[in-house]
């Protein structure tokens, strides 16, 4: 398993794997054939960027068991999603702002990513499997109160899409077998979600498959596999969310009112 990177290194964006406390600073394409140098830099002395650039960022709905049992809604025979703007992407650590056209409930959301390797397109579950690069941690933050605002139109694009409303990372790790793990969200340190990523519909390679029918996915693309129980309000004036898959890391970010 390789953890990769984008970090910011004296005003220069780069990238590598994380090896102990330092990176490996790799040259080429992270998803092409990445060569490794002789540099490293301390993990402590860089600021980690989003760990990469996607074209399109999809977002799943109701893609887990438990959640849609609460709910009290039908599995889907097909995955339901939406599509996040890439403008909402933000950085591990990144301070996120509250909208200033929005005063309404902010919903977190702890999630899985899964960031795509190679062009994929009309993909069986084979080929599929084999264009998924590695794994991510997201928080799919969410205006929750403009979906049904209009009552002739969801409009989820809109609440999911506003500036910062996509924090991911802080890895992208690979060769990571994600059967068995968790994800475990805090805010201020308590514990709000830890949902198992066995209870997915749809798993990865079926979503891949499933999503590469309709559009073509690219290297760097970002499918939010979706959320399960705990789902809740950042209430506070500045509250600290993070989001922890074993083997990817903890992504750290403050949501301030």
């Amino acid at each position: 398993m390789a953890q990769w990177v984008r970090f910011e290194d004296g005003g220069e964006e780069r990238f590598g794997c994380i090896t102990g406390e330092d990176i490996l600073i790799h040259t080429g394409a992270m998803f092409d054939d990445p060569q490794p140098t002789d540099m490293r830099r301390a993990l402590t002395a860089v600021q980690l960027l989003p760990p990469c650039q996607p074209s399109k960022i999809i977002a799943l709905w109701n893609n887990f068991r438990q959640l849609a049992a609460k709910l009290s809604v039908p599995e889907p025979d097909e995955p339901l999603y939406l599509l996040k703007a890439v403008s909402s992407v933000a950085a591990p650590g990144a301070v996120i702002r509250r909208p200033a056209s929005y005063t309404e409930r902010v919903v977190f959301e702890g999630e899985l990513g899964i960031v795509i390797g190679r062009i994929c397109a009309n993909a069986s579950e084979e080929a599929a499997a084999a264009a998924i690069f590695g794994y991510t941690c997201v928080n799919d933050l969410t205006a929750s109160d403009i979906i049904a605002r209009d009552k002739t139109f969801a409009q989820w694009a809109r609440a999911k899409s506003f500036d910062g409303f996509c924090p991911f990372g802080p890895t992208i790790a690979t060769d990571l077998d994600v059967s068995g793990l968790s994800v475990r969200t805090e805010v201020d340190g308590v514990e709000r979600q830890n949902y198992p990523l066995d209870d997915m519909i749809f798993s990865p390679a079926r979503l891949v498959s499933a999503l590469s029918k309709d559009m073509t996915l690219l290297p760097g693309d970002l499918i939010c596999c979706g959320t399960s129980l705990g789902v809740g309000s950042l209430k506070d004036a500045a509250s600290t969310v993070s989001v922890t898959i074993e083997g990817i890391g903890t992504l750290y970010n403050t949501f301030v009112q």
